[in-house]
């Protein structure tokens, strides 16, 4: 009868999971086709402005070329008659390029447009190749759970993630993936950002769309733009606006006196008097250099920041926010009416507009020799930069907060079927149907899976590439990212707060002199301490194959003691282990359970399927691997040798 009953309950589970994942692969279709049909609609719309721009092509060619018949014939009649042909024509022809130039403008909206379809689409089928790379990867060597959880770096959750325009924003991303705290309180409030955002695709996109646009504009830059650079630019240098304000009005004196004399010497008859003053107005000019010296260079070199900074933040300016109170309260530093990035990134521009004279040298010598062109417009700069510089950090700040919530929304958004987890003040986790996101759909297997009190401990016994490493992770995974605020790969999750301290890649170094085994004493250590810490938040640990860097004597040993250690402590967590001598641990201690993966031999191959068993293995297979592969296994007994 129990065996009856526990038979029912498993094909009901079965089921279950079967119909979830079912549904889950449909919503995942639907949504990948939706943009399928987004990008053909693209490409035809492309294909349309290709032949409009080169019907536009051909026209300049033969305008041109009718041009010079008719002004040619119009010279040859008469001067009047050929050079209003030169000018009609001349009208025409920058008429027809300036509409050719809005084509070409659309054209390069519509191939990024489509590009941002394709990534799309790429990060939902995990093509790595055609996911940008993260700009911002570094993190602390002593991390936590930054390497053993594939957090950052290539190809890793970051990676995946990833959607910022920004270097700023990227790094937002990552400190969030990577926070060692929880805070309840912004995991709430950035799930409700999240929320807000996931369904303003355009939204998000065209704020792609708008910094690509300005990059392309200038020059097509690549990369993201870097605010961190244009706040160093606004604290280099030292404020130098007394100085210049006296040089300026040195200069506008003798400015002034330099045109009055010149026109007497002109018109009056006088003697040339200006030069004298021109002499003194030069030399002046050409000691304030030094003052001047890098102000523009720096300016002019940071301008295509400053370009797709204004182009971002003045989108987001003009956005109507409408019901949308949570966007419009984060973005509310880009609508004050004192500060908005229009008017305050709109005079930088200007006068960095003016101060690019300086690339026609002929022009800027005749010009500073008759006004101090540069001088007025050095002190403007400094202005500008002392008003930027009491706006510019809120500015950022928001931005790259925005960036790193979309780039959580465009996540959920392309994964419809997660869910965004439940984060309780209290302890214990508890997931249904778990998956990791850098496994691929088609591939992934799901696991359900709850600990309920701190100080308990799973041991999670399997063969070799049962899934007992992937499992660990992909509790890790999933948590970070409901600590970051985002949704998790799974249909239903319930977790507490907790420090996580994982330590499944574990690698040796040479250059500091560690071997294997040592750099996993020293992790284990690290957790260990991280354990008995006088801190709020119970320790969530993740150890996989713990102490394989030894003898099998000696690894269960310290294995045994290891874990004593950490059962009834300040934390919970997974130990991972070959040794199935530590599942008896569970038999003298009630807060450890045995859990398991398996596996199977079908016509001369191993079968796993991944799915998380309860109790110890029975089994292992690393004389069958080995024996599939062809390797020898029959036991030398060494008294015969």
């Amino acid at each position: 009868m129990i065996y009856d009953t526990m038979l029912l309950v498993n094909l009901a589970t079965w089921w279950l999971i079967m119909v979830l994942n079912r549904n889950n692969r449909i919503e995942r279709q639907t949504r990948l086709n939706a943009l399928e049909n987004q990008i053909k609609r693209l490409t035809r719309r492309l294909a349309d402005l290709r032949a409009v721009s080169d019907q536009f092509t051909r026209w300049r060619v033969g305008i041109f070329i009718v041009g010079l018949i008719a002004a040619f014939a119009g010279f040859t009649m008469n001067n009047t008659l050929g050079w209003t042909a030169v000018a009609l024509f001349a009208l025409i022809f920058i008429g027809v390029a300036r509409l050719h130039g809005r084509v070409k403008t659309s054209l390069r909206r519509h191939e990024i447009w489509r590009q941002i379809k394709r990534t799309h689409i790429a990060r939902m089928r995990l093509d790595w190749d055609k996911i940008p790379a993260p700009s911002v990867t570094d993190y602390h060597e002593g991390h936590p759970f930054a390497l053993d959880l594939d957090l950052a770096g290539e190809r890793s959750v970051h990676h995946l993630l990833d959607t910022a325009i920004s270097r700023g924003g990227s790094a937002r991303l990552l400190d969030w993936l990577l926070a060692t705290v929880p805070d309840l309180e912004k995991i709430q409030h950035r799930q409700a950002l999240v929320r807000e955002l996931i369904p303003l695709s355009a939204f998000r996109e065209k704020l792609t769309l708008v910094a690509s646009m300005a990059s392309a504009k200038d020059g097509g830059i690549k990369g993201r733009f870097d605010g961190l650079r244009l706040l160093r630019w606004l604290e280099q240098g030292g404020d130098k606006t007394a100085q210049l304000r006296q040089a300026l009005t040195v200069l506008g004196g003798l400015s002034a006196v330099n045109i009055v004399l010149i026109a007497l010497f002109q018109f009056a008859g006088i003697p040339p008097l200006f030069i004298g003053t021109l002499a003194v107005y030069a030399l002046y000019s050409a000691f304030q250099w030094n003052t001047l010296g890098g102000l523009f260079d720096d300016a002019l070199r940071l301008q295509a920041e400053l370009n797709r900074l204004q182009a971002v933040l003045d989108y987001l300016e003009h956005y109507p926010y409408g019901k949308n109170v949570l966007l419009r309260t984060l973005c509310a530093p880009f609508l004050e009416d004192a500060a908005r990035p229009s008017r305050q990134l709109g005079r930088v521009g200007r006068t960095l507009a003016a101060a690019s004279l300086q690339r026609n040298p002929v022009l800027w010598i005749t010009v500073n020799l008759i006004v101090p062109w540069d001088v007025f417009f050095a002190y403007q700069l400094e202005r500008n930069k002392q008003d930027l510089a009491a706006v510019l950090p809120r500015w950022l700040d928001a931005l790259h907060e925005l960036e790193a919530l979309i780039a959580l929304a465009t996540f959920a958004y392309l994964n419809p079927a997660h869910v965004f987890p439940v984060i309780t003040s209290g302890a214990g986790l508890k997931i249904t149907s778990a998956g990791h996101p850098l496994i691929v759909a088609e591939s992934k297997v799901s696991n359900d899976f709850a600990l309920n009190n701190v100080g308990e401990a799973v041991i999670i016994t399997g063969s070799n590439m049962s899934g007992k490493s992937s499992f660990l992770r992909t509790l890790g995974v999933n948590l970070q990212l409901a600590y970051a605020g985002g949704v998790v790969d799974a249909t239903d999750f319930e977790a507490g707060l907790f420090r996580v301290f994982a330590c499944i890649r574990v690698s040796d170094s040479v250059v500091d002199g560690f071997s294997y085994f040592y750099a996993e004493v020293r992790r284990l250590k690290a957790l260990l301490n991280a354990l008995k810490e006088d801190n709020p938040y119970p320790l969530f640990f993740l150890i996989d194959e713990i102490f394989r860097g030894t003898n099998n004597r000696e690894r269960l040993i310290g294995s045994r003691a290891y874990i004593r250690a950490l059962v009834g402590g300040n934390g919970m967590g997974l130990i991972s282990t070959h040794d199935l001598e530590l599942v008896k641990l569970a038999d003298e201690m009630a807060q450890i359970t045995n859990d398991h993966f398996k596996e199977e031999v079908i016509d001369g191959r191993m079968v796993f399927d991944y799915r998380l068993r309860s109790g110890p293995s029975p089994t292992t297979n690393a004389l069958k691997i080995m024996q599939l592969e062809g390797l020898p296994i029959n036991e030398v007994n060494p008294a015969s040798d």
